[in-house]
């Protein structure tokens, strides 16, 4: 496995729990996400995966499937 790397994403569109419950499960379908932690009230996901099996690309992708914007 690679190093793993980490990312923070900006979300807009989350307004409640549920909102971020939606955010960190899309998260963590990507295949290649190890950890997922999304803030309501920083507006933000960091995300911990694998470059060998993912990208930044693909979670701003799973995040704008779950109904929310990466700016």
């Amino acid at each position: 496995m690679a190093v793993a790397k980490t990312e923070t994403l900006v979300i807009e569109g989350m307004t409640c729990g549920g909102c971020v419950a939606a955010v960190q499960q899309a998260l963590l379908r990507v295949n290649g996400v190890i950890a997922a932690t999304v803030d309501l009230q920083a507006g933000q996901a960091r995300v911990e995966y694998d470059p060998a099996q993912t990208d930044r690309e693909a979670l701003v992708q799973a995040v704008t499937k779950a109904g929310f914007k990466v700016p």
